[in-house]
Parts: structure tokens; C-alpha cells; sequence
């Protein structure tokens, strides 16, 4: 499935609830996000109709997100339903508290790997990003992953001057003994994020900080990352850059939110329903293919062109 700038979308990131059992800072109002009624978001078997228009189209990978999804009841269904329909890679982002008691059930119904957000090393500033969650979770969650051979095992951390940015060399460091993945992401004027835009550093100034650093290649053309690694470490090291150095060009990907919205572009607020049409009985595919010709050729975020809803409702 190609879109107007040739581009051949075959990735699709859907997020299967806005709730979270976190409220981390950059993405999440402290006091949570109002209720949505049961009948304005999409049920588990609507989401498995829209994967198989999708899979028919050409979408090989699906990306199951939140919020974060497993708060969501029926996560272990969609999972093993969209293995069923033919789905080639299910991954899935996920803040890690509740991985490590679930992990088991997901692998077996075919989920391939996982992305665990994590901003801190040290349990009282996780504590503090988060509001709340426990460091220690999430690390028990990086164990289990490994031992039942989940991987690569990617996380995912997003550096901000005067929160983190002393524990840049920690992160790297993970990577020498562990055959893990640490990506640092750019943190992104988006929803809630954009109280904290003048946190921003970015990732051309942090590869500064660490000389040791080796590129190698990425022969995933459409992949956001571009990867280093140190000598001699398990694992290696990538830098995400959506604000400093635009990857649009080689952009595969497509977003669903829980409420039936179908997304272009991460940094768009043009948000196409699906859910009214699909409960409707009409051709979702044709909606579907129209959007696709519509996506945007870039961003615009260093034009001040920001998404202002928060990243929980679009999916991590």
C-alpha cells in the first residue's frame, strides 16, 4: 500500500485505551483524563475487523500501545486474533509495571517484542516522572522479557535537560552488559509535553557527551533510529530525533486511537473516523485508502505546528 510520496505503509500502531495506571508528566494531566463511555471507543472485535481490512492492504507489523495496554481487558485477545489474521510482527509499548505477571500469556499468544518506557534509573525521580510508579517493576519486567526470550527487548527514554540528562551515561551504560536496546527519543511539543518544551535537548548534543560511541548500520530503511553502540557491549544504543532531524522520508506508518480515529501523521490534527462508518456497515477500506493518499509529505514541528491532544489518546 503506497501513499502519494511512494511510500509503502505496512505499519500500523494502534492504541487500545487513553488510560494509564501512570501519570507521567510529559504526557498525562495529574489528575487523569475525563471518562469515555464504553460505546465511544472500539471493542476488541472491531479492532481485529479493521486489522483485516488492513492486512489485506499490505500492513505486516502491528504495534499495540495506550495509554498504557495492559490496563486494557481483552489485550491477550487482539493479540492472539491479529496472530490469526496473518499479522507477521505484534510488538507492543508498555511502561513495564505490569509486564513481568503477564509476559508469559503474551508471548503465547504471539506477541514478538516489547518497547518499555523509562525515564530514570533511580527509584525517586522515576517516582517523580511518573507520579507514582515503582522503579523496581519495571526492571523485574526487563528480567522476564529475557527469560522468556523476548526480543530485542527495546527502552524507550526520553531525555530532558534539568531532569535526567546526569543519567545519560548511566543508560549508555546498560548496553554494555545487557543485550538490550536504550533509545533516546526527543521529547516532542505534544499535549502535555509542551509545558516542559524548554526541557528539550537534542539528541545531536547528547551523542556529544559519550565519544566512545561506534555508529552501525540500521538496514531497516524505515526505522526512526539511528544506532551506535559501545566497543565490545551485548547491546547498542539509538537516537530518535522527530525535532532535530526529520526520518519522514522513509515514514511507514499509520496510527488508530481507541476511539475509532484513524491518524496520518503523529504531529497532525487531522484525525479520520472509522468507528461510525464500520458500525455503519460501510467500506471502511475505501475510507482507509483515501486517508493513506492523504498523508502528509512531513511534519511541521520547527514551524510551531504542534498536535495539542495529549499523547496518551494517540497512542505512545
Amino acid at each position: 500500500m503506497k501513499d502519494n510520496f511512494g511510500r509503502d505503509i505496512n505499519y500500523l500502531r494502534i492504541s487500545i485505551t487513553d488510560k494509564c495506571n501512570l501519570r507521567c508528566k510529559y504526557c498525562m494531566p495529574e489528575k487523569g483524563i475525563p471518562k469515555v463511555e464504553h460505546k465511544d471507543v472500539l471493542t476488541i472485535e472491531e479492532y481485529l475487523k479493521i486489522v483485516e481490512v488492513f492486512k489485506r492492504l499490505g500492513i505486516t507489523k502491528v504495534r499495540i500501545t495506550g495509554g498504557e495496554p495492559l490496563v486494557k481487558k481483552g489485550v491477550i485477545d487482539l493479540i492472539s486474533g491479529c496472530k490469526e489474521i496473518g499479522i507477521k510482527e505484534i510488538a507492543m509499548t508498555t511502561n513495564g509495571i505490569l509486564l513481568k505477571d503477564k509476559i508469559k500469556e503474551l508471548k503465547e499468544a504471539g506477541l514478538s517484542r516489547v518497547n518499555i518506557s523509562l525515564d530514570s534509573l533511580d527509584q525517586e525521580k522515576y517516582s517523580q516522572i511518573t507520579r507514582g510508579g515503582n522503579l523496581q517493576d519495571v526492571l523485574d519486567s526487563i528480567e522476564a522479557c529475557k527469560k522468556y526470550n523476548i526480543t530485542p527487548i527495546k527502552i524507550n527514554t526520553v531525555m530532558m535537560r534539568n531532569f535526567n540528562l546526569n543519567e545519560f551515561r548511566d543508560f549508555v551504560n546498560l548496553t554494555m552488559d545487557k543485550d538490550i536496546s536504550v533509545r533516546f527519543i526527543e521529547l516532542m511539543p505534544i499535549g502535555e509535553a509542551i509545558k516542559y518544551k524548554d526541557n528539550f535537548i537534542s539528541n545531536e548534543e547528547l551523542l556529544k557527551l559519550y565519544d566512545d560511541l561506534i555508529p552501525i548500520e540500521n538496514k531497516d530503511l524505515s526505522s526512526p533510529a539511528k544506532y551506535f553502540k559501545l566497543p565490545n557491549a551485548k547491546g547498542n544504543v539509538g537516537f530518535i530525533n522527530p525535532m532535530s532531524c526529520k526520518f519522514c522520508g522513509n515514514c511507514n506508518r499509520v496510527r488508530l486511537t481507541s476511539k475509532g480515529k484513524l491518524l496520518m501523521c503523529l504531529h497532525s490534527n487531522i484525525f479520520i473516523d472509522l468507528l461510525e462508518p464500520l458500525r455503519k456497515g460501510e467500506d471502511i477500506e475505501k475510507i482507509i485508502v483515501n486517508a493513506i493518499q492523504e498523508k502528509p509529505e512531513k511534519h511541521h514541528l520547527l514551524d510551531g505546528e504542534y498536535n495539542t491532544t495529549d499523547m496518551n489518546e494517540i497512542g505512545g
